[in-house]
């Protein structure tokens, strides 16, 4: 295995335990698990959460959202997401990531907060819903009131290398009170310019094979 990052830090999404397992062997120092990566990642079964938490010894942050498309979520769907964020951790999970918007693409403050009183202590995760934000001085206040600790970001454009200069302002307005995990399109061939450009301590990239991650790793 090799050895952790000392710089900035990987994280790596994945499906399978297989892939974590590959992902931790490659230089990962945090995992994200969803499945059903080709809509945007969903909720995993709670029994995959089990099982890749006990084959890895990185943190597994699992994805709770409970299905495709937008990030406007029925009172029925919010009470599933309450149980799942309180079960994950009782699974492994050391922490979670989610987004829940208003309609009108605002960071839904309380039903955030609701998710985060749920995790119980383990820190959340605001996934690429924020992406969609139509202000995002503002959604950063949000998150912070919310007891969100970090947001996973491409600056609200298509890639994170084409939202560096947005990251960067992201990276000050934050003030360390939110991390700012910089993900859309990291690869080996850019995540250096990106975190030079945005000063970014974290970066997230989907495992797609071990040769590409371990590439990826030994960069940062």
């Amino acid at each position: 295995m090799m050895e952790p990052n000392v710089g900035t830090l990987l994280e790596c999404v994945v499906e399978t335990t297989e892939a974590a397992v590959a992902a931790e062997r490659s230089g990962a120092n945090r995992l994200e698990l969803c499945v059903d990566l080709g809509a945007g990642g969903v909720t995993p079964p709670l029994d995959l959460v089990a099982a890749v938490a006990a084959r890895v010894s990185i943190p597994v942050f699992v994805m709770i959202r409970p299905r495709a498309g937008d990030f406007v979520y029925s009172d029925r769907e919010v009470a599933g997401m309450l149980r799942d964020a309180a079960s994950a951790g009782a699974r492994g999970a050391q922490g979670i990531v989610t987004g829940l918007l208003h309609a009108d693409h605002r960071v839904d403050v309380a039903r955030t907060r609701r998710v985060v009183e749920a995790a119980a202590g383990l820190p959340v995760t605001f996934h690429r819903a924020f992406d969609e934000v139509r202000d995002q001085r503002a959604a950063v206040e949000d998150l912070v009131s919310s007891g969100v600790r970090r947001v996973l970001t491409s600056g609200g454009a298509q890639t994170a290398l084409e939202g560096m200069e947005r990251l960067a302002v992201l990276v000050r307005l934050s003030a360390d009170r939110v991390t700012v995990l910089a993900g859309g399109g990291v690869r080996a061939h850019n995540v250096r310019a990106i975190v030079a450009g945005t000063g970014v301590k974290e970066v997230h990239a989907r495992f797609e094979d071990e040769a590409a991650a371990r590439a990826l790793a030994r960069l940062l």
